[in-house]
């Protein structure tokens, strides 16, 4: 519900009088909520929102406008935008009947135009938006981004907040040396395991590593980091498995550009090195 007012005057002469304030209001109509599909981001990760308008009213509201501030936040004296806008996957639907495009007039803020909303009914809009240099990725990081719906007698607004993935986000590359290598020469493997997850892997989280290797190697040794790391290993089928929790990885390193707000990932790394005789 909005509030306005209004005042006359009536002037004769060199007077001027004026009338009392007379105090009105709108009903509201039309309410919004935004939704995100996912509620965690990593950097380049993608994010659906639904933005779903409803009417309330015994009339059709219609030439609505929907603008989403993409996360915009404040850094230093100017601001930043942490998402863009995926061209070409906004859908529109109207009591859950897809509907031609409506018009995007802008991309950042993202702004969309031409929005019906029938008596009674509700209108959806769904994009995809992905995540950019400007997210905040460290522990504790999080996009809160706004939609407004506006048009006459229509102003409402919408929020919806996501959080930085916590969790360790691991891969792992790896290689053999040396190459080529003669049948009773000694053989290793170097497994990298990165990390560029906020959160550390440890041994709470009970990883493992299993390689089968063909043609089986024998007199097998494994370290991780250059020390010792616990292993089982079957000579019969050259199924290798470290013992769970024995593999950690450090937590990357994420840090913001104090002059151009980027965020830059290094990642956390441990090296898995296992060798034997083919």
């Amino acid at each position: 519900m909005a509030q306005f007012t209004n005042q006359a005057q009536l002037s004769y002469g060199n007077v001027v009088t004026s009338s009392n304030v007379a105090v009105g209001e709108i009903v509201t109509q039309l309410t919004a909520t935004k939704t995100a599909v996912r509620q965690s981001y990593a950097q380049g990760s993608t994010i659906t929102y639904i933005v779903n308008i409803i009417n309330s009213g015994a009339t059709g509201v219609n030439g609505l406008t929907a603008t989403d501030n993409l996360g915009e936040y404040t850094f230093g004296i100017g601001t930043l935008v942490p998402l863009d806008y995926v061209e070409g996957t906004l859908l529109y639907f109207v009591n859950g009947t897809p509907q031609p495009a409506p018009t995007i007039t802008g991309l950042s803020p993202l702004t969309v135009t031409g929005i019906s909303v029938p008596a009674g009914g509700n209108a959806l809009l769904v994009y995809e938006t992905r995540v950019n240099q400007y997210a905040p990725i460290n522990d504790g990081g999080e996009i809160a981004n706004t939609v407004s719906v506006t048009g006459e007698c229509a102003n409402v607004t919408a929020s919806e907040t996501v959080s930085a993935v916590s969790a360790p986000s691991i891969t792992i590359t790896k290689s053999i040396s040396p190459i080529p290598v003669s049948c009773g020469e000694s053989v290793t493997y170097t497994i990298v395991i990165e990390n560029t997850g906020a959160t550390p892997l440890t041994a709470t989280d009970n990883a493992i590593i299993t390689d089968t290797f063909d043609p089986i190697i024998e007199n097998v040794t494994a370290t991780l980091n250059g020390a010792p790391v616990a292993f089982t290993y079957d000579e019969a089928t050259g199924l290798f498995t470290t013992s769970e929790g024995a593999i950690t990885v450090p937590a990357a390193t994420i840090t913001q550009d104090l002059t151009t707000g980027e965020w830059t990932v290094t990642p956390g790394v441990s090296t898995l090195i296992v060798t034997g005789t083919i």
